[in-house]
């Protein structure tokens, strides 16, 4: 027999480690090649990962909650036709330790130098010397989450502190005694109180927040526009559009066509910030929210301006479906440049979203509300929605911005029946 390693697998483009959520299997299972082991949520996509071999599950070296380093060993499968890696047998080794004893103290070891993209990039932003941080993953190693941990108490360690910071790791190498921890009343469960563990989806969506709103300098841009032409043409096509499709013909439809549109006029927001340079995207792949019951995804409408309304609201109809089931693929939730939000549907009329990192910009597209507005000094009822943008100071300004949303606001009320076709 022999023993093989599973690793966290890389569920996406940029991602650098991964969240298991759900054991699928425990040691003893047998189990075949391609079956799925663990449910892994990452910031793009909740996925399966299968198993790369047949045979018997030894060990599971992480456990649910744990986020891991792409790369790193997740679990042991002993499969046949070897000998086994874990012997009970002693080498020459001193303090009667095993080879692999000192091959996994070694990797361990050089855990602590090995620094994930983001954390290199949050590190160089924020002028934090990794030498002087101590990890909480395996091995010592530095994880995204240590360096957020920082930047968000705003202690920055530095030089001075590195005699403290080399004591403590002194001490915790030579004993590790009991902690007492003061809670505050705030965090002590009360009779009554339900505790609620941060796993999975809220997890990732937590560490993306604290990402987008530490390390990108928001400002905002609303403005109203008057969608009374583009409420009569939906109205008009949303039934019989419903019996030959069979899917509905929404208001997010338009909207996205009309971003997509602005978009390619404003090149500029379509764009990330990379440190040292802005990359502007050629394509424009509008990155939406849709849900389930109780999870948040982003998935990717990729080449939005090529595409029709009628072709849109197809895709929105799917991805939905997708998120409802479980479905949605790594390649669903990738490549997104802009994202709209469609706050609307829960009445929502003014709200300041939180910008998708690494993009530049976000919109919230409001519910559409009837409101007496003045005409030719007379006052008349018309369907009115406010567009509020969030966008990255870096990248972006109120110029640029506020060009824009009134090119939007034109295309939105330019459409009508006379003009606009779905198809």
């Amino acid at each position: 027999m022999a023993l093989e390693k599973i690793t966290m697998p890389q569920l996406g483009e940029s991602v650098t480690e991964g969240t298991i959520t759900t054991w699928l299997v425990k040691p003893g299972d047998k189990i075949s090649k391609y079956d799925p082991i663990a449910e892994v949520m990452t910031d793009k996509v909740n996925a399966e990962v299968p198993s790369s071999f047949s045979g018997t599950i030894k060990e599971l070296t992480a456990e649910e909650g744990e986020t891991l380093a792409v790369g790193e060993v997740i679990c042991h499968i002993e499969i046949e036709g070897g000998e086994s890696e874990i012997t009970s047998s002693t080498s020459n080794e001193p303090n009667g330790k095993t080879t692999e004893d000192t091959k996994e103290a070694d990797e361990d070891q050089s855990m602590k130098k090995r620094y994930s993209p983001a954390v290199l990039r949050l590190a160089q932003e924020n002028d934090i010397d990794l030498n002087l941080v101590n990890g909480t993953g395996r091995g010592g190693r530095i994880t995204r989450k240590d360096i957020e941990k920082i930047i968000a108490s705003g202690e920055i360690p530095t030089q001075k502190e590195e005699q403290v910071v080399r004591e403590q790791e002194s001490a915790s190498q030579q004993q590790v005694q009991p902690k007492q921890t003061i809670k505050s009343d705030e965090n002590t469960t009360k009779a009554g109180d339900v505790e609620i563990p941060v796993t999975g989806v809220r997890k990732a969506i937590a560490q993306k927040m604290v990402t987008s709103t530490t390390e990108i300098p928001h400002a905002w841009m609303t403005i109203e526009v008057d969608v009374t032409d583009l409420v009569r043409l939906r109205n008009s096509l949303k039934t019989e559009f419903k019996a030959q499709e069979g899917y509905n013909l929404t208001y997010f439809a338009f909207f996205v066509k009309a971003v997509a549109q602005a978009l390619k006029e404003f090149p500029q927001l379509n764009s990330t910030w990379a440190g040292d340079k802005i990359i502007q995207r050629k394509d424009i792949n509008i990155s939406i929210a849709v849900a389930n019951e109780q999870e948040l995804f982003v998935p990717v409408i990729k080449h939005a301006d090529e595409k029709s309304i009628k072709g849109i609201a197809r895709e929105i109809n799917e991805l939905a479906i997708k998120a409802r089931s479980g479905k949605l693929t790594s390649e669903d939730m990738s490549g997104g440049t802009f994202t709209l939000n469609n706050t609307g549907t829960f009445g929502s009329v003014q709200s300041m979203g939180i910008i998708n990192h690494p993009q530049a910009a976000i919109l919230q597209v409001e519910s559409i509300v009837k409101r007496p507005v003045i005409i030719n000094d007379m006052f008349a009822a018309r369907d009115m929605v406010n567009l509020c943008l969030s966008l990255d100071h870096r990248i972006l300004d109120g110029l640029i911005c506020g060009r824009f949303l009134n090119r939007l606001k034109e295309i939105l009320q330019q459409t009508n029946e006379e003009t606009t076709s779905i198809y």
